[in-house]
Parts: C-alpha cells; sequence; structure tokens
C-alpha cells in the first residue's frame, strides 16, 4: 500500500493556531461506518451520542516542558534543546538546535548557571544524549526555564500554557499533547459519568515521532517510533468486563488506541508497561478499540493511516473532504471526529 493513497488537499487556513473556548465548543464530526452517514454535531453533543455503559479510555500523561534555550558554555552561542526521551535519571535523549554547533564533552548553561547540559553522545537516529547537573530538584527547574514544545505547525504563541493539557493529565513524560482529550471540560466528563458512561485512564507519553513525516512509499517500511506506556490492573479488567459484557470501548485520541491495541489479544487486555512501536494501517483487525474520538490528522501521516484501518481509506478520505468543504479547523488545536 502506498503512502499516497492517503493523500489529501488541505488549505493552509484550516490549520488551527488558537484552541477554541471553552474547550468544548468545538466541532465534532460523527463518522458512522455502519452506512456511512456523517454528521456535524458541536463537541459537548458527546453525551447524547455515547450510551450507559460505554467505556471511554483517557491518556493521562502530562505534557513536559520540554523546550530549553541556554547558551554553550563560555560562548554567546545561543543553543536550543528539546527533550525527548528520558533515558536515566538525569540523562536525556535530545533534539539541539543547532546541533552542529555543540560538540561531544561541551556544555550548555540555562538560567545563568542553575541547569548545565552535556552532549554525551550522537545517537543512531541523529539525536543527542545530554547529561543534566543541576543543583534542586529537576522537574522544578524545568517548571522554572522551560516552555511548551509547540507542534511546529502552531506558529501563533500560546498565553495559556495549561491549554496545551487535557483537564485530567496526571504523570509527566510526553513531549506532545494527546490532543483528542483537549475538547473535555470536568463539567463535561461529569455529565458522561452521570449518563452511565465508565471513564478509565491508561497512560502513553506522547514523542514528537508522532510529527514525523513517513518518508517511504510502501508504508510497511515506514519504521514507527516507540513510546512508553503502562495498564493497570483494574483497568484492564474493567475493560475485558466490558467487552466480556458486549459494552464499546472508545478510546480518546490515537495514543489510547495505539496502547489498547498493544496489550489487547482477541478482545482481551493484558495489564502491564512497556514499550510499544505497534503501527495500525489499513488490513490490521483490531482487537480491543471499538470506537474512536480523535482530531483531523496530516495527510499521508500513519494517524491518518491508523483511523483508515478502523473505518476504511475510502470513508475516511470522504470524511476529510467533507471537513475541508465545511471549513472543519485541523490538527492540535482543531476540531474533533468521532468514528463510531
Amino acid at each position: 500500500m502506498n503512502v499516497s493513497e492517503f493523500d489529501f488537499d488541505l488549505p493552509e487556513t484550516l490549520i488551527a493556531q488558537h484552541p477554541v473556548e471553552p474547550r468544548d465548543a468545538s466541532r465534532l464530526m460523527v463518522v458512522n461506518r455502519d452506512g456511512g452517514r456523517i454528521e456535524h454535531h458541536t463537541f459537548r453533543d458527546l453525551v447524547s451520542l455515547l450510551r450507559m455503559g460505554d467505556v471511554l479510555v483517557l491518556n493521562n500523561t502530562r505534557v513536559i516542558p520540554a523546550r530549553l534555550i541556554g547558551e554553550k558554555k563560555g560562548t554567546e552561542v545561543k543553543i536550543e534543546i528539546l527533550l525527548l526521551k528520558r533515558l536515566e535519571l538525569d540523562v536525556w535523549e535530545a533534539l539541539v538546535k543547532p546541533g552542529k554547533r555543540l560538540k561531544v564533552g561541551q556544555k550548555v548553561r540555562f538560567g545563568d548557571g542553575i541547569l548545565e547540559g552535556e552532549l554525551q553522545a550522537i545517537l543512531e537516529n541523529g539525536n543527542r544524549r545530554i547529561h543534566f547537573t543541576y543543583s534542586g530538584v529537576f522537574e522544578t527547574i524545568l517548571d522554572t526555564l522551560g516552555t511548551m514544545p509547540l507542534p511546529p505547525y502552531i506558529t501563533a504563541q500560546l498565553e495559556d500554557q495549561g491549554r496545551y493539557q487535557t483537564v485530567y493529565a496526571k504523570e509527566r513524560g510526553s513531549v506532545a499533547a494527546p490532543t483528542a482529550g483537549l475538547h473535555f471540560t470536568p463539567e463535561l466528563l461529569d455529565e458522561l459519568r452521570k449518563k452511565g458512561v465508565e471513564i478509565v485512564e491508561i497512560l502513553l507519553h506522547v514523542g514528537l515521532g508522532t510529527f514525523r513525516p513517513v518518508k517511504v512509499e510502501e508504508i510497511r517500511d515506514h519504521v514507527m517510533h516507540s513510546e512508553y506506556y503502562r495498564v493497570d490492573t483494574e483497568v484492564a479488567d474493567r475493560i475485558n468486563r466490558a467487552k466480556q459484557e458486549g459494552r464499546r470501548v472508545i478510546a480518546v485520541g490515537t495514543t489510547a488506541a495505539r496502547t489498547l491495541e498493544s496489550v489487547g489479544h482477541q478482545g482481551r487486555v493484558a495489564p502491564g508497561e512497556g514499550w510499544t512501536d505497534i503501527f495500525i494501517y489499513p488490513g490490521y483487525s483490531f482487537q480491543v478499540v471499538d470506537a474512536l474520538l480523535t482530531n483531523f490528522h496530516f495527510p499521508k501521516s500513519t494517524l491518518i493511516m491508523l483511523i483508515s484501518a478502523l473505518a476504511g481509506r475510502e470513508l475516511i478520505l470522504n470524511a476529510y473532504e467533507v471537513a475541508v468543504k465545511e471549513q472543519y479547523r485541523f490538527y492540535s488545536f482543531g476540531d474533533a471526529m468521532l468514528i463510531l
């Protein structure tokens, strides 16, 4: 299957630069796989669209302020470091800009020296291994010096950094938000619970690879990035009970879907933690996910391939054509799609 089969024309004006207020005022396209019907709603209509007994699966990862700007020690050369993955307590895999200006053994000072990073190695994938030294608590220093690593297609300034976090974000570790969850408010979640929708939380730390383009023609040749996940025993039991009783399991976002499918087999979820590089594209048979709530994705991306695996490529591309015609907002701060 060729990557060009997942291409579509997207006007740049439809790339959302700012989140809507309130969160649940965004638009919601509902795509029904049975019959291919497309409906237009507001996100807060989700209460009427879900059923009592549905299980809504949230990814409760929290985005860290992973973008650090400092100076090469002993110079005035500006160096930007984007933290990607914690390898050890004080050692991170990171992107360094401009990378050629920092050699192995050289250091970068941040915040008048309260944090220093030393380039230990250049990894096979081109990323850098950075060892940090500091006095105090690293997370506290990062909160002071770091900024939110917004996606490259968002060029506007984000006044409220909290708008790039879900309202249920808990465990720090992501460098990108699970954006399908950005539409929820505490009040909407309460309304869903009152209706009888069961809400559970899993974890997948989102890496920068979520924005990485597919550079091969044959999608089977694409190598997926790996991301850390965790599914607790209680959550696995609740999902398994729902599957046994014929209730729908609805993943909020492609990150939740990838996690569930990584730990799912023949309709059952196994608790555990680890790293997943699962790549879902048409031809894949879903083991756990019955429905998916997601945003609108890049052309030719692994994310549009995933939703095409669930709903069918033709239906998804038709829905995206409708979305462009109806001026839906795309990407992280854009509108949402519910695939039923």
